[in-house]
């Protein structure tokens, strides 16, 4: 993957860029724009300093100039590793964005694996895994031939997993957050997988887990049905989201996270052949001081619907499938 340039290339540029920071972090948010946007006249092709320019001017009330700086940084950066298309849709530039692009997933966990257990789980009070591990117990199966964990990270679910599956797999977009899901030797199988894309070899596991991963993928229906046709007849199904509970089916907020609603999320099982075991409320983690309120969701595959039949066939298995 190709890296973020956080240097413009220029010296010159550099230092006043820095200089532009310190008046953005002394809370001068209009003079810090105003010199970032000189800059950018000197690094006219400096996709990250359009990024910071967007951000500045957002701080300062300039809307209109924040969503021009964010489209000119998608544009010099179509991957969109920074994010751009976030910001936009949040200020309303944009209706949707189709969920968090991979680029910017990758570049995200790459930067934050070496760091990810010890912030997630000490400082943040991360619970999903342990949540999920909680929930499927109270479902009475405790045993499971072929587990698949998407979005799988440093190995966190795998870690209560590994009792209750011969067979565990999992998979994630970040080859950092791989690298640490290795070192721990909990998976029989591990690869790299993009959840936007990915696909799965049909009727091949009995339990697939997401902990807090579709906060990162935005709508969910491509996912709900590759998940439909990975699991046999009662396999489960459990995950977690952030909750939303305004109008619509999710909603992206300030944290670059999306939350979804439980009527969304019932919609999809029942659409995808799955029957409700569970949706139960949960404190997920804290997030600058505040709780975020979650679902954790348990759901048995029971049968295939007629559409999957048509678009799920012999599909590689995610060892064969670079994630």
């Amino acid at each position: 993957m190709k890296t973020i340039v956080y240097s413009s290339g220029d010296a010159a540029a550099d230092r006043r860029a820095d200089y532009a920071e310190m008046l953005f972090a002394s809370g001068d948010h209009g003079a810090a724009s105003e010199l970032m946007a000189d800059i950018m006249t000197l690094a006219p092709g400096w996709a990250t300093g359009w990024f910071r320019l967007g951000e500045m001017r957002e701080a300062a009330g300039e809307i209109a100039g924040a969503t021009d700086a964010w489209r000119e940084a998608l544009r010099l950066d179509p991957a969109d590793r920074l994010g751009s298309a976030l910001k936009l849709e949040l200020v309303g530039a944009i209706e949707n964005a189709g969920g968090i692009s991979s680029a910017f997933a990758e570049t995200l966990f790459d930067q934050y694996a070496g760091k990810f257990d010890a912030e997630l789980v000490q400082k943040l009070g991360y619970r999903v895994p342990e949540l999920i591990a909680d929930a499927l117990r109270a479902t009475g199966r405790t045993s499971f031939a072929h587990a698949l964990d998407l979005g799988c990270g440093t190995g966190l679910m795998g870690e209560r997993l590994r009792a209750m599956a011969s067979f565990l797999e999992g998979g994630d977009l970040s080859e950092n957050m791989l690298k640490k899901a290795r070192a721990k030797g909990v998976y029989d199988r591990l690869a790299r997988q993009d959840l936007l894309t990915f696909e799965t070899e049909r009727n091949s596991a009995d339990l697939v887990t997401a902990a807090d991963v579709f906060l990162y993928v935005g709508r969910l229906e491509r996912i709900f049905a590759q998940v439909s046709g990975a699991l046999v007849p009662a396999g489960l199904f459990a995950f977690s989201v952030e909750r939303h509970d305004g109008a619509g089916d999710l909603q992206l907020g300030e944290s670059r996270r999306y939350a979804h609603a439980p009527d969304y999320l019932r919609r999809l099982l029942s659409e995808n052949g799955f029957d409700l075991v569970a949706m139960d409320d949960a404190i997920i983690r804290r997030d600058r001081g505040t709780d975020v309120a979650g679902l954790i969701v348990v759901a048995r595959r029971q049968t295939l619907p007629t559409r999957l039949d048509a678009t799920v066939t012999n599909a590689p298995t995610l060892g064969a499938h670079p994630h």
